[in-house]
C-alpha cells in the first residue's frame, strides 16, 4: 500500500488545539519529523514517508482537519497533486473526436482537476508538487497515446475550449446586458436562432441577465457554449433547475456538436440524461478530497451499470459495499395508508397564472413526487395544501404544518455552518439528528466552513437537513438534487424515508431527476399546463400511471435496463420508442 496524508488547511485550527496531532503522533514522540509546522501559515506538515498510518492524530483531531489514506497498490504514478498533504488525481479521460465522453462520480473527487488540465490552465506534475513541469515533460509522459497529440496542440495554443461552469447563478455578477446581445457576441457558428429555438429561450431574449430564473440562467449558458466555434467543449452539471424536456433539449444541442467532429466531456449527476446525451463514461472514485482515480473507458450502458453496482470488473475494483437497487413496484402493490389530510379540487387564479389540482390525499409514511414542466404551479400547490395561501375555491380537511426547502436557497447568514445548525436546525447536537439526518448528509466535514463560502451541494445538503429538522406533518422539498452527486442524492432519499417513517409524517418532493424519481416514490402527481400561464395537478397515484401521462404529454418513452432496472430514455423514433407509444405504454415496468 501506498500511503497519502491529507490535511484540510481550511479546517485546521492550530490556535484552538495547539497542535494535538503532534502531541499525540508516536513517531514525533519517537523523535522522528513525523509532523512539523509549516513556517509560513504555521499549520502541521505530515511526513508520509515517515507516517505509520496509526490513525491517531485522525482521531485525536478536533476539527476533521487530518486523514490518513491507504492507497490500492495498483495506484503508482499520479498525474498531478497540488502539494503536500493535498489532493491528488491517478489518470485522465480519453478524449474522442466526434463523441461525447461523460465523467460520473462524487463531488470532490477531481473532476475540476481534469478540467484544469485539459483546458490547459494546470500543468500536470505527475506527483512531484515541488518540481516545475512543462508541456515537454506532459507530452513525453504520454508519448504514443491520444493524449499526447492533443496536449502537442494544447502546448501550442491550437485547441479552443468552450466551457459550462456549474454555479450558473453566478452569470449575472460577471455578465451584464440582455440575453440577445450576450448569445449575438459569442456566436461564432452561426446557429443562434437554431439553438434558441431548441432551448425554447425566445421569450427571454429581450431580459436582462439579472431577472431570470436559474433555469433560465442554465440554458443560456449552455446556449453560449454551444455556439462558441470550439474544438473541445465541457459542460459541468447542464441539469439542474431544469425540468425533463428541457434535459432532453439540452441533449439534442449537445449531440449535435459531434457532427462536426467536435469533442464534448460531460459531468452529470442525472444518469437519464448521463445515459441519453453520452457515447462512453469514466467512472471517477476514491475518496472525497483525499484522491481520484479516473477508471478505464467503457460504453455509456456498461459503464453506468457498473457505477450502480459499485464494481469495476476490468480493474477489480470495489468502491461502494452495496448496489443501488430499483425497486420495480406494480400499481396493485402500492400500500394505502392513514391520511394525514385530504383535500378537494383546489383551484387558485392571479393575474397572468392560474393553476387547479385534483382533490385527492396524502398518506402517512408516503413520499409523493410531483413533476412536470417549470413554472406550472407546483409550489402554490404546496402552498395551499399548508394553508399559506387560499385557494379561491376547494378546501384543505385538515390543518398541517409543512416544513418547506425552497429550490432556490438564499441566506446572509454570517458564520459557520455549525453555528447555522444551532440557530436553525430543531433537535441539533442530539443522537437522533446526528444518527438520523448529520451522518447521512456529511454535515460534520461541514461545520467549520463559512455558510458564505459553501458550494452549491453543500449548501444544498445542509438547507434540506435544517428542513427534515423541523416539526412538521409534511416535509415540501423543492429540486432537493440539484448539485448532488449520484451518491448523496441516494442518501438524501434515504433520509427523507426515515424521517417521515419515524415520525408518521409524509413527504412531497418536487424534482426532474427521473431515476431519482424512480427511486424514492411511493406515489406521483403530475403537473401540465401551459407554463406560466395556467398549470393542472393531478391526484397522487402510483408511479406508472403518473409517469404515463407525464411522458405522454411530452412524446418521450423510458424502458428499464435489464440488468438493473434503472429507467432509460428511449431515442426519439426508434424502435422501442415506436412500439411503446403504440401500447400506450410510455413508462415500461420491465424492459
Amino acid at each position: 500500500m501506498t500511503r497519502i496524508a491529507i490535511i484540510d488547511t481550511d479546517r485546521c485550527q492550530p490556535k484552538k488545539c495547539n497542535y494535538t496531532c503532534i502531541e499525540y503522533c508516536p513517531g514525533v514522540r519517537m523523535e522522528e519529523d513525523t509532523i512539523i509546522i509549516n513556517d509560513e501559515n504555521k499549520k502541521p506538515v505530515i511526513s508520509e514517508e515517515l507516517c505509520s498510518g496509526c490513525g491517531i492524530c485522525t482521531n485525536r483531531c478536533m476539527f476533521n482537519a487530518i486523514n490518513i489514506i491507504n492507497l490500492p497498490e495498483a495506484l503508482t504514478e499520479p498525474i498531478h497533486r497540488y502539494g503536500e498533504n493535498k489532493f491528488e488525481l491517478f489518470g485522465l479521460p480519453t478524449i474522442e473526436e466526434g463523441s461525447i465522453v461523460g465523467l460520473l462520480g462524487p463531488n470532490g473527487i477531481g473532476k475540476s482537476t481534469i478540467l484544469n488540465i485539459l483546458s490547459g490552465q494546470t500543468i500536470p506534475n505527475f506527483g512531484k508538487y515541488d518540481e516545475d513541469s512543462s508541456w515537454d515533460l506532459v507530452i513525453d509522459y504520454f508519448k504514443g497515446s491520444q493524449l499526447q497529440s492533443y496536449f502537442k496542440k494544447l502546448a501550442n495554443n491550437d485547441i479552443i475550449v468552450s466551457h459550462k461552469p456549474q454555479m450558473v447563478d453566478q452569470l449575472p455578477k460577471v455578465v451584464k446586458g440582455n440575453v440577445k446581445n450576450l448569445l449575438t457576441n459569442v456566436d461564432q457558428i452561426g446557429k443562434m436562432d437554431e439553438i434558441v429555438e431548441t432551448l425554447e429561450l425566445k421569450n427571454t431574449l429581450d431580459h436582462e441577465l439579472k431577472q431570470l430564473s436559474g433555469g433560465e440562467l442554465q440554458r443560456i449558458a449552455i446556449a453560449a457554449t454551444a455556439l462558441k466555434d470550439a474544438d473541445f467543449y465541457y459542460f459541468d452539471e447542464p441539469t439542474s433547475w431544469l425540468d425533463v424536456k428541457q434535459r432532453l433539449n439540452m441533449v439534442n444541442v449537445i449531440r449535435n456538436l459531434t457532427e462536426n467532429k467536435k469533442s464534448v466531456m460531460v459531468i452529470e449527476h442525472d444518469l437519464a440524461t448521463l445515459d441519453a446525451v453520452s457515447d462512453y463514461v469514466h467512472i471517477l472514485y476514491g475518496e472525497a478530497g483525499g484522491y481520484g482515480v479516473v477508471s478505464k473507458l467503457r460504453g455509456v450502458r456498461i459503464g453506468i451499470n457498473a457505477y450502480i453496482n459499485g464494481f469495476l470488473n476490468e480493474e477489480n475494483v470495489r468502491f461502494r459495499k452495496q448496489p443501488i437497487k430499483f425497486d420495480v413496484i406494480p400499481p396493485s402493490d402500492i400500500m394505502e395508508s392513514e391520511e394525514i389530510t385530504n383535500y378537494t379540487q383546489l383551484k387558485k387564479s392571479y393575474d397572468k397564472f392560474s393553476i387547479d389540482a385534483e382533490g385527492g390525499s396524502i398518506g402517512v409514511n408516503q413520499v409523493v413526487t410531483a413533476f412536470g414542466p417549470n413554472g406550472i404551479g407546483k409550489t402554490t400547490y404546496a402552498k395551499m395544501l399548508a394553508g399559506k395561501i387560499k385557494p379561491d375555491s376547494g378546501e384543505v380537511s385538515e390543518k398541517i404544518d409543512i416544513a418547506y426547502k425552497p429550490q432556490y436557497i438564499l441566506t446572509d447568514f454570517e458564520g459557520t455552518v455549525q453555528e447555522y445548525l444551532y440557530s436553525y436546525a430543531k433537535g441539533y447536537g442530539t443522537n437522533v439528528f446526528q444518527t438520523d439526518i448529520s451522518k447521512p448528509f456529511n454535515l460534520d466535514e461541514l461545520l467549520d466552513k463559512n455558510v458564505q463560502k459553501l458550494s452549491g451541494g453543500e449548501l444544498q445538503r445542509v438547507q434540506t437537513a435544517v428542513t427534515l429538522s423541523e416539526e412538521a406533518d409534511i416535509y415540501l422539498f423543492d429540486e432537493p438534487t440539484a448539485f448532488l452527486d449520484v451518491e448523496q442524492r441516494l442518501k438524501v432519499a434515504k433520509s427523507i424515508k426515515k424521517v417521515i417513517d419515524r415520525d408518521n409524517s409524509a413527504a412531497i418532493i418536487i424534482d426532474h431527476d427521473i431515476v431519482f424519481i424512480d427511486y424514492v416514490s411511493d406515489k406521483a402527481m403530475v403537473f401540465y399546463g401551459e407554463s406560466g400561464i395556467e398549470g393542472h395537478a393531478s391526484s397522487p397515484t402510483d408511479l406508472r400511471t403518473a409517469m404515463n401521462k407525464f411522458l405522454s404529454d411530452m412524446a418521450i418513452t423510458f424502458r428499464r435496463d435489464k440488468e438493473t432496472k434503472r429507467p432509460r430514455v428511449n431515442k426519439f423514433d426508434s424502435y422501442l420508442d415506436r412500439e411503446q407509444k403504440e401500447k400506450g405504454e410510455y413508462y415500461y415496468l420491465e424492459e
